[in-house]
């Protein structure tokens, strides 16, 4: 009996501890800092088959049409190997990847690009659109795309039609995307007043794909203004806020700790899991950033 009564006992204890352990804040280091020869970079992507970060660039700003935005290229130390591999954007943000195209939100459009040649495929007019912002791509090739000042969800679908997938003030001015398990991960800025200031700051909501039901991420507190969303690969998120220059990790719970201080500006960054890195893109200082996770 008493050796029955311990591993009934022992066993939730070894539980409880793993679980835990699993949803622990990380530790993160710095590991570099790109040279500042950016021009307001917003996004980071990792193309593993490639071995490269791509960096979209705003230009002139973040409603500007000039054609002066572009996209960079950059190593996984921080060295820029062609900073303009892709121009003649207007004010590019969000970056996603699905068979071998690269999707860029650019104000009012959704640009493809092959990413062998670095040519520009189409260009998707999204109705009503005036700032569109973060990309995601579903397991099936369904691009989504975030509208901030509009709270909308465009989609691009897989027969090439961009239409209006999800409109509704619940979003509450919605930035970073993030697709996984049937649902996007939404980085709500917050209530927004006149220009980028919100009344209160947002947090990170959920999307189903089907019922396109929305749900706070656990005890939906306010956060801050939420910018790039990743997995942390064990359950939570690796969130930026730009306005309060922290790099975060949130729990499902809702509950968050910042893990790197950054500066105001810290925009859409990128875990690659396989490097145990983070990079991300300091808008307003025109570089990067790079981390180690511990």
């Amino acid at each position: 009996m008493k050796k029955i009564t311990f591993f009934r006992y022992i066993v939730p204890v070894v539980f409880l501890f793993t679980l835990s352990f699993a949803n622990a804040d990380p530790v993160v280091s710095k590991l570099w800092e790109s040279k500042a020869d950016f021009k307001l970079p917003e996004s980071a992507l990792y193309d593993e088959e490639n071995n490269i970060l791509y960096v979209s660039n705003v230009g002139d700003g973040p409603y500007t049409k000039s054609n002066n935005g572009f996209i960079s290229k950059v190593d996984l130390d921080g060295n820029i190997t062609e900073l303009k591999w892709v121009e003649g954007l207007n004010s590019p943000k969000g970056l996603a990847m699905f068979e071998k195209k690269l999707y860029v939100s650019d104000i009012d459009e959704l640009v493809e690009i092959d990413i062998s040649s670095g040519e520009i495929l189409n260009k998707y007019s999204a109705p009503g659109a005036n700032f569109l912002n973060d990309v995601t791509v579903d397991n099936v090739g369904n691009v989504y795309i975030s509208d901030m000042f509009l709270d909308k969800i465009y989609q691009l679908n897989t027969v090439g039609q961009l239409i209006t997938w999800l409109y509704t003030p619940e979003l509450e001015a919605p930035n970073g995307l993030h697709y996984e398990n049937g649902q996007i991960i939404v980085g709500s800025w917050g209530h927004l007043t006149n220009g980028f200031a919100p009344t209160v700051v947002g947090h990170l909501k959920t999307v189903s794909i089907e019922s396109k039901k929305i749900k706070s991420l656990g005890n939906a507190k306010p956060v801050g203004t939420l910018d790039g969303v990743e997995s942390d690969g064990n359950g939570a998120y690796y969130v930026t806020d730009w306005a309060g220059g922290n790099l975060l990790h949130i729990n499902t719970d809702g509950n968050f700790k910042v893990i790197a201080k950054l500066v105001k500006g810290a925009a859409d960054h990128e875990v690659i899991y396989t490097k145990n890195m983070i990079v991300v893109p300091l808008m307003n200082d025109n570089k990067l950033v790079a981390y180690k996770i511990r």
